[in-house]
């Protein structure tokens, strides 16, 4: 048997032949692999690279475990299985992923970050320090930031072509900054540099920066050039109200930023570019807005406005650049984006509500005619969403429009007519969006029918109130029958819901006509106290019969129907009057009253009582478990 030292020389020429072989192996594979095609991972170092970082290229030996290297002890290799298996698939060993990602992590950022820092400070310090003492003049500080900035960006170049971008890009940022703060501090501190020329410089900054991310196809550096250009005006403000120029200048970095994001998939500048414009005419208007610089400014809203509502058709001439499927990003600009024009022209007419209602009926005209075009021109799963999109910001500007325009019950009618509308558009259209669209219109009509208005009658049933009823008891009628057809399982109970309220809101409107009638009747009795009386037991009477009656008529519709769902309900009504005629009526009416009260309600009982007990529906019998 040989040395042990012969021995582990075997192993080592055994090792170096099955290197070579594992590398004639990945040269075939290569050949072989579809062109394009990445090389599997790990293969791209040599083998004896692979030796060299730890990777086992020998297998074990199941019969003499000695055989293998890792039973001498070297701590070098470790577990031999692992290792072998990674060799074979061409994977370096596998060694604690997690604990090489934070590594990384720590090493690539967040050293980066913090050195970046330290470096700026120790760098303002030093700054400060010759300032202080007047080493450098106020011209030459503005000089040292300036060349030294443009030094930073030029140096980091090197870095980016060595591929350490991220750290190129770190360097970008701080020379970038300096530019800025350099040209800041000699019109602003020192007064060197006259404004007009201090805000080309930091335009032509920005849009070198911008050039730089489209060269590069860098989105950080896009996003450079968005701080800086909308950081501008604040740097170079002088506290004087300069609206023209500040509007116009920021209408022309929202169109580049508009530009930019329809060139590249970069919709997140979008997000950034609004709230930069949002950011500074908020600033604006709150310091320097007057009433007799209405109309430039509405034109200014006007033209933020028109930018953002753009995105869609830019975004979808460049699909092919663009992320597939409905993007939150958008959905969040187009509806932040009606929102916003909407209040900036409301803080500005908040005294002049008509107007304010033709601004939103314009408004929704425009939003209507995007989503038709939309619909029409672009096709595809994302577009529809964006048209029905538009089609939700127009309904949501005829909403407001309502109560802007009218008051008290026109407000209610006009809801619940446009949730009509809603309603028949969903089906003719077969959209179930603006289905839902349509149920929340109803939901605000009734909600105000119920709570908010308050109606003055003077007739008997021809009047605005039951009108208004009518209207809304006629839409979820019209929702149940389509709904009974076009609805999903899901959507049932729903429908149901709706049979419902629309049920208690004929209630509701039969009672309150009783009881207005008898309130008219018992004002002009008032001198009368018998006669009083007499209007009070009969209007309690008349709020029995109504429900009994109503009752009744639920029961035959549900027999006729052969609905369960509504016999229900006419069973659940008819139990509220029970309870009435025996906790009330036995107390309050009198005389006739009473006997017709008690004969009308026995009768109806024991009609429906003798219906269920032929068994006309055929139900189940009780278990006689």
């Amino acid at each position: 048997m040989a040395s042990p030292p012969d021995r582990y020389d075997e192993l080592e020429a055994l090792r170096r032949q099955v290197a070579a072989l594992t590398a004639r192996v990945y040269e075939l594979e290569k050949k072989a692999q579809p062109s394009g095609r990445p090389p599997l991972a790990g293969w791209e170092k040599s083998p004896d690279e692979l030796i060299a970082r730890g990777v086992d290229l020998f297998p074990p030996s199941e019969d003499d475990p000695a055989d293998h290297p890792s039973a001498t002890g070297n701590p070098d290799f470790g577990s031999n299985e692992p290792r072998w298996a990674a060799a074979q698939s061409g994977v370096p060993a596998p060694v604690s992923p997690a604990e090489f990602s934070l590594e990384k992590t720590i090493g690539q950022y967040w050293l980066n970050r913090v050195g970046i820092i330290a470096t700026l400070i120790g760098v303002s310090y030093f700054l400060k320090y010759a300032f202080e003492n007047n080493w450098i003049d106020p011209a030459g500080r503005i000089l040292i930031g300036l060349f030294a900035g443009i030094g930073l960006i030029l140096w980091s170049e090197r870095f980016r072509k060595r591929g350490h971008a991220p750290f190129s890009y770190s360097l970008k940022t701080v020379g970038v900054g300096t530019l800025y703060l350099s040209l800041w501090a000699g019109f602003q501190i020192y007064e060197l540099i006259p404004a007009a020329i201090a805000f080309v410089a930091m335009a032509v900054v920005t849009a070198g920066i911008t050039i730089l991310a489209l060269a590069q196809n860098a989105e950080l550096l896009a996003s450079f050039a968005l701080v800086g250009g909308f950081a501008t005006p604040l740097l170079l403000s002088t506290g004087e109200n300069h609206e023209v120029i500040l509007f116009s200048y920021i209408c022309l970095l929202d169109a580049a930023i508009l530009v930019l994001a329809a060139t590249k998939p970069w919709r997140r500048l979008l997000l950034g570019s609004f709230a930069g414009t949002v950011f500074l005419y908020t600033g604006w208007y709150s310091q320097y807005y007057s009433s007799d610089q209405r109309a430039l400014t509405v034109l200014f809203v006007m033209l933020f406005a028109g930018i953002f509502a753009v995105i869609p058709v830019l975004t979808a001439y460049s699909r092919s650049t663009m992320v597939a499927g409905p993007s939150i990003t958008l959905t969040v600009l187009l509806l932040a984006n009606a929102a916003a024009f909407f209040m900036a022209l409301f803080a500005m007419y908040q005294r002049e509500t008509t107007v304010l209602a033709w601004y939103s009926l314009g408004f929704a005209v425009v939003y209507l005619g995007i989503s038709a075009a939309f619909k029409e021109r672009f096709l595809g799963k994302d577009t529809e969403f964006i048209s029905l999109l538009h089609l939700a910001i127009a309904i949501a500007f005829v909403t407001i429009s309502i109560p802007l325009k009218f008051n008290a019950r026109w407000i209610t009618i006009g809801w619940l007519i446009e949730s009509a509308a809603l309603l028949w558009i969903s089906v003719s259209q077969r959209n179930r969006f603006l289905y839902y669209l349509a149920g929340g219109a109803l939901g605000l009509g009734i909600t105000r029918l119920l709570f908010f208005d308050r109606f003055q009658t003077e007739t008997l049933v021809f009047n605005e109130r039951f009108i208004t009823y009518v209207i809304a008891i006629a839409v979820l009628a019209g929702i149940a029958r389509l709904g009974k057809y076009e609805s999903s399982r899901r959507e049932s109970q729903l429908l149901r819901a709706s049979f419902v309220v629309l049920n208690f809101l004929a209630l509701v409107a039969l009672t309150l006509e009783a009881s207005d009638y008898f309130y008219r009747q018992m004002t002009l009795s008032m001198d009368s106290h018998a006669i009083y009386h007499q209007l009070l037991v009969a209007r309690g009477f008349t709020y029995s019969a109504i429900w009994l009656v109503y009752g009744a008529a639920l029961m035959a519709i549900g027999l006729w129907r052969r609905s369960a769902f509504v016999r229900w309900q006419s069973l659940l009504l008819i139990a509220v009057t029970i309870a009435k005629v025996f906790l009330y009526d036995v107390s309050q009416l009198g005389g006739s009253y009473r006997i017709v009260s008690f004969i009308a309600l026995g009768a109806v009982l024991l009609a429906i009582s003798y219906i269920y007990q032929r068994d006309w529906l055929k139900l189940p019998s009780r278990s006689s478990d």
